[in-house]
This record gives C-alpha cells, structure tokens and sequence, in this order.
C-alpha cells in the first residue's frame, strides 16, 4: 500500500472508526434515498420549483433555529448516547411517510410536515456527530477523518441516488422511505458496539450561557470568525444542490427521474474525489481553501453553461471536487481552532452555517431557477464563489506565503496524522519559539547595542 493511500485511510486503523464509517455508509445511503424521493415526490405533487426549495429548506429549518441549542446539548452529554437517540428519532418521520405513500394518502403538505419534523431531530443529530468524530480519532487524524467522512456522504450521494433512481422507476417512493427506516439500524449496532473507554472526550462543560459564550469565543477568534463568515456566503448561494440538480432534470434534460440520478451521481463522484485528495495532502491551508472557493466559481460558471448532460455531468463533477475541498478544509480547521469544551457549539454554529442557510438560500434558488433558467442558480452561485475567494484572499492573502501559518494543519507524511506541537501548545507559545530561533534577532540587538550580558562579562574580565 503507497504511502498516499495509507494517509487517505488512517482513521480506519482505529476500531471505533470503522464501525462508525460502516453504519454511517447505510445510514447516508437510506437518507439520500429519502431526500431524492422527497423532492421528487414535491416536484410530482406540485409541479413547483419553488415548492421544491422550500422542501429542500424544511430539511435544514430546524439547524437553523434549534442547532445552537442542538450544539449545547452535544457539549453537555456523552455524544455516543445522544447519537443513539437522535439517529433512533431519525427513522420515525422515514416510517410515517413510507406508511402515508405505500397506503396512497401523501399530501403535499404532509410531505412538508414529515420534513420538518427530521429537521428538529437534525438539529442534535448533526452538531453531536460533527463533534463526535474528533472524540473518536483524536485530533492528530482529524482532518484525515473529516475528508473520509466527506467520502461517506458523497459516496451516499452516489448511491443514494442511484438506488432511489431504480426503485422509483420499478415500484415509485414508498420503498425509499422504508428502507431509509431500516437503514438508521446500521448505525444504531455501530454505536452500541463502539468502545467508550477508547474516545477521546473532554470534559463537559455545564455552564449557564454556553451558546452565547461559544458565540463569543467565534466573534473573538479570527480562526473561526472568517471561514464561518466564507462558508455563510457560499453556503447560502452556492450548496443548493438538491434543489438546482431536480430543476436541471426536469426543465433541461428530458424530466425524466434517470437524468436526475445520473447528474447527482456525477457530482458525488467528483465529491469523492476531492475527499480523497484533501486526505492525502500534508496540510490544509488557507491557500487551498481560497484555490477551492475560485474553482467553485469556475466550475460553476462551467455548469451554468453547459449544453449537454454529458458535458453538464463533467461540469458537475469538478464542482463536486471544489466544493468538498472547500467545505472539508473550513471543517477540520474549525475542529482543531475551538476549544475541546466548545467544539459541539461551535459545529453547530458551522451546522447553522452550511446547512441552516438552505432556509434561505434554498427558497430563492428555486424562485430564481423557475422564474428565469434552472441554469440561472449556478450562475449566481459562480458568482458567490469568486467573491468568497475574492474575501479569502483580502482576509488571509497577505499571511498565505510558504512559510507556515496560523490556520494550517500540517500532517505526518508517513502516518496522516497531524503535527500539532506548537498547536498544543498556543499559538502565542509558537510564535515565541519562532523569534527566539530567529538568528534576526541577535543580529537587530547588536545594532541596537542592546548587549547587557555580554558586556557585563567583558567588564568582568577587565
């Protein structure tokens, strides 16, 4: 095995990992089956863009106004049992809407009510495993199990689809839904079977106005503010996926459920892609991340024009490849610059941040989608893209030489795993080793003349 395939799946050397990964590749898999047959299902009953944005953003209504508090609880209580119950409350809405669609009773406003309610359940769920996976590797591997975890979700986003595609053609939604049901049991063993004396946890804290102190400590702190601030922006213009996709399928490429299905698994592919390649790199920098805002833009602006579903599914797929690094880089960056006691509330400010903002920005990609082109929410999310690399670059520019900097995780050629000395030790600690070891500084004090002890040795010896 090369050492670049070894530092891509370094996590997977720790049991609790792979469990984890295993029942997280179902339990992904079930929920992508379920969100393809969702937003088909709204575009069938409707036949609404809008009405399909506005799915898109139920889903994510509740990381909105609940996620902090979601964050709260994740820093308060043994995340591995919280998991247990939110993932046991993730299959509830699957069962009802699976029940509503095999007896023929679906509603649009049912569908609308069932995604609500797995939004209030997200609202824990997300926070509490995007905190859960540092306490599972460790911080040395973070960013290496970020990326993986970001192979976990678009290798769902590619068989997700594919599946939903084929039993919707076959038998319609209904059996999406069950089987999503059936698939939160997966996770549920990997939970259970997990070792808790292995997790790295910190100590928990319990103190009154935690949420607002986490908000302080971002507000406080450049290394969380601006790539908060980043993914804001893009998040909310760009990351409408689900809803752009349905619209190019429906509108531009024959409507029929096949080209839906291969366009998301195009996408997925190059998400995979990308995923692997920040888990191979020997460090996350800022550099990277504003390269990936400016091929984000690019890329879009590909997909935007893009004649074809041949041409549109490469486009697609380089977009795919942007967007992961872009997101899997603010992410381990976020997780290594919170304070262990924060960490949950802070990912839930991130959860609020990436997903929360589908609320808004998914409504008027739909709007603008149905009112002008399908092809005119890639254009506005090119354009969100080079304006958040354009903001990167104004805000880290100036720091982003060769030299390392504050905000990059550097890892272990060997091993993926990450060097995190002066980390561990402040950034204040860090900077302070770099100048005593700087021969500069000898050399500005003997112009300065500034030589106490040297000169008191030399009167000694006179």
């Amino acid at each position: 095995m090369t050492a670049a395939v070894r530092r891509s799946f370094a996590s997977l050397e720790i049991r609790n990992y792979r469990l984890y990964f295993g029942g997280q590749v179902v339990s992904l898999a079930g929920n992508w089956m379920q969100i393809v047959a969702e937003l088909w299902l709204v575009l069938t009953l409707t036949g609404s863009g809008f009405l399909v944005g506005l799915a898109t953003a139920l889903q994510f209504a509740g990381i909105l106004l609940f996620g902090a508090l979601g964050g709260a609880l994740a820093d308060r209580f043994d995340k591995r049992k919280l998991l247990i119950l939110s993932q046991t409350g993730m299959a509830i809405p699957a069962t009802i809407l699976f029940l509503l669609t095999a007896l023929g009773a679906v509603e649009a406003w049912m569908v609308f009510v069932v995604i609500g309610l797995r939004g209030l359940v997200l609202s824990v769920d997300n926070p509490a495993r995007q905190a859960f996976v540092i306490e599972i590797v460790g911080a040395d591997r973070v960013v290496n199990a970020v990326s993986l975890n970001s192979v976990l979700v678009h290798s769902a986003r590619i068989t997700g689809p594919a599946i939903a595609g084929v039993i919707i053609a076959l038998w319609g939604v209904a059996p999406c839904f069950g089987v999503n049901a059936l698939s939160f049991v997966a996770m549920l063993v990997a939970l259970v079977k997990m070792d808790p004396a292995k997790l790295h946890r910190p100590k928990a804290g319990r103190q009154r106005g935690g949420i607002r102190e986490a908000l302080g400590h971002i507000a406080a702190h450049g290394e969380l503010r601006v790539p908060l601030l980043l993914m804001l922006v893009l998040s909310t213009i760009g990351f409408n996926f689900q809803v752009v996709i349905p619209l190019l399928a429906d509108r531009v490429f024959s409507g029929e459920v096949s080209a839906y299905s291969l366009l998301m698994i195009a996408m997925g592919l190059g998400s995979i892609t990308g995923a692997l390649t920040v888990g191979t790199r020997t460090r996350v920098s800022r550099g990277l991340i504003t390269l990936a805002a400016l091929g984000f833009g690019a890329t879009a602006l590909l997909a935007s024009l893009a004649p074809t579903l041949p041409l549109e599914m490469v486009a697609l797929a380089a977009l795919g490849i942007c967007s992961v690094t872009f997101a899997a880089g603010i992410n381990s960056g976020l997780q290594l610059a919170a304070e262990p006691q924060m960490r949950g509330r802070v990912m839930a400010v991130y959860s609020i941040v990436f997903l929360g903002s589908t609320v808004v920005g998914g409504p008027i990609t739909g709007w603008l989608g149905e009112s002008v082109s399908p092809r005119a929410p890639l254009l506005a999310a090119a354009l969100a893209g080079f304006a958040v690399a354009a903001g990167a670059y104004l805000a880290w520019g100036g720091r982003s030489g060769t030299a390392p900097v504050p905000g990059e995780l550097a890892l272990e050629p060997g091993t993926g795993e990450m060097a995190l000395a002066a980390a561990r030790s402040g950034p204040r600690r860090a900077v302070a080793r770099v100048r005593r070891s700087q021969p500069i500084r000898t050399a500005r004090r003997r112009i300065r003349g500034d030589r106490p002890a040297t000169a008191g040795r030399e009167r000694a010896r006179r």
